[in-house]
């Protein structure tokens, strides 16, 4: 797994370091980079950590619905689909939820409801945790792997996730986030140090993140990366 993690990830850094400044001594940042403190949501992504407006994604056990129809308050309700992939609802009972869309469980229930009980309902489905989400976590943590994450989960809890780093080895000062923003691949570096301490934001992360924690005195791809970063703090790279 570990092995085969690394070679998915170094090419994607082979392309973020021909982005960055040409010159190894140089530690100004490149002309597409943007400074900032905060690495956007990725696409589809709200800042609550539950789709909003996606149309692909598909409904799985576990997951937290928040359901409203329009004008009945009573019939509002915020249901777990079960192991089964059911919920249960006021009036129409259990529901077949696992495997649909969010616009083809909204077509469902209006139809359910529009059967003899409301007239032209608007049914809205906002999935508010989403237990189907996997992050990726390589380099010196204890345990890397691919790790499920529900609701809101910072940097901190995945890595704790993945065991904690390896405190022999990992370089805390090169914590590389990357995530899929606007069509492109993104990229930031923490601080460990920085977050623990309550001096840097412990940052949000979603599913499809891949965190990579660098070990101190390596020469790997992602070594140059981590260096030129900290010349305006936290660095977002397209690539």
């Amino acid at each position: 797994m570990r092995h085969w993690l690394r070679l998915l990830l170094i090419p994607m850094l082979a392309l973020l370091l021909v982005a960055c400044a040409s010159d190894g001594a140089q530690r100004n940042a490149p002309a597409n980079a943007v400074a900032g403190n905060q690495l956007p949501p990725p696409d589809t992504t709200a800042t609550s950590g539950a789709y909003e407006g996606a149309t692909d994604y598909r409904i799985g056990a576990q997951d937290l619905l928040d359901i409203s129809v329009f004008g009945v308050q009573d019939l509002n309700k915020e249901v777990r689909v079960n192991s089964n992939g059911q919920i249960s609802l006021p009036l129409i009972g259990a529901v077949m939820a696992g495997g649909k869309t969010i616009p083809e469980l909204e077509a469902d229930l209006g139809r359910k409801y529009s059967n003899g009980f409301l007239q032209n309902p608007q049914v809205s489905v906002f999935v508010k945790e989403y237990a189907s989400q996997r992050v990726t976590l390589e380099g010196a943590v204890n345990k890397p792997g691919i790790y499920p994450i529900t609701g809101k989960t910072s940097l901190l809890q995945t890595i704790a996730l993945a065991g904690g780093v390896d405190d022999k080895t990992a370089d805390l000062g090169g914590i590389v986030v990357m995530r899929q923003v606007d069509g492109k691949r993104m990229a930031a570096v923490f601080d460990l140090r920085l977050v623990r301490k309550g001096q840097a934001e412990d940052p949000q992360i979603y599913g499809d993140d891949i965190i990579v924690v660098e070990q101190s005195g390596s020469k790997s791809a992602f070594r140059r990366f981590i260096e030129t970063a900290p010349a305006i703090g936290i660095f977002r790279w397209f690539f």
